[in-house]
């Protein structure tokens, strides 16, 4: 239901979108099934739709989704040492490209609310992995947080310039639920940041649409009937959110 209100606000404003499937979505739903569904909506989309799996953190994850119809894959090795975690991405990079798949990696730690804090990234590990590891787009941490209800990041945006000033590879800023929209629109035009991971935000607005749905119709039992008003209202706020980030004329 998300990912076709995602699909309708790309077609509807003609901006292209990436379909994400992260650890949580993949704990309920097979990545098999999600390659799948994503690609379905991708190949009748008039717009260009990414289908990603993001936060891989192994090379087995990765290659399930290369197998499974992703588009896109990152391999999240954040958490190890710099060394281990180009030998890892290099590996991953070079089968992922033999299939035409694009390849994103992580460079410092982006923490979670309430949850294991952030590592900003060093601009030099970042020139190193960038040189290295054969990846298409590296994220990095500047101040952005995973599962930010509130829009409190304080965005680091000089070390946003320093880090592209070292590689020519696009950027990713994950936990951008939590940058403003005004942050989000600078960041866009002026960096070489190219990918902005927006779920929290969205799924507030579904889940209280749902709550709004669900307390409506009390005597309903169809759950699809339930749901529908949901992916309605989230397909007006995902326009109002990539709107805001693109297209850049």
């Amino acid at each position: 239901e998300d990912a076709l209100a995602y699909t309708e606000a790309a077609n509807d404003t003609n901006i292209p979108i990436i379909l994400q499937a992260g650890p949580s979505c993949r704990k309920y739903t097979p990545v098999s099934i999600l390659g799948k569904m994503f690609r379905y909506l991708a190949d009748n989309s008039k717009v260009p739709i990414c289908c990603h799996l993001d936060h891989g953190f192994s090379y087995d994850e990765c290659k399930e989704g290369i197998d499974s119809g992703f588009t896109s894959i990152m391999f999240d090795g954040s958490k190890l040492p710099l060394g281990k975690n180009i030998n890892i991405s290099k590996k991953i990079s070079k089968i992922a490209h033999d299939h035409n798949i694009s390849v994103e990696g992580e460079v410092g730690i982006v923490g979670y609310h309430n949850g294991a804090s952030s590592q900003g990234t060093n601009a030099y590990e970042a020139k190193k992995y960038a040189e290295e590891s054969g990846v298409d787009a590296m994220a990095i941490s500047v101040g952005n947080t995973h599962l930010q209800k509130s829009k409190v990041a304080k965005i680091n945006f000089n070390k946003i310039l320093e880090i592209q000033k070292l590689t020519k590879l696009p950027l990713v800023l994950h936990g951008s639920s939590g940058i403003n929209s005004k942050m989000r629109k600078k960041i866009a035009r002026n960096t070489n940041v190219a990918k902005f991971n927006i779920g929290t935000e969205l799924r507030v607005t579904a889940c209280n649409s749902l709550r709004r749905s669900y307390n409506k119709n009390l005597r309903n039992f169809d759950k699809i009937e339930i749901i529908k008003p949901s992916i309605v209202d989230l397909k007006k706020h995902t326009i109002k959110v990539i709107k805001n980030i693109g297209p850049l004329k």
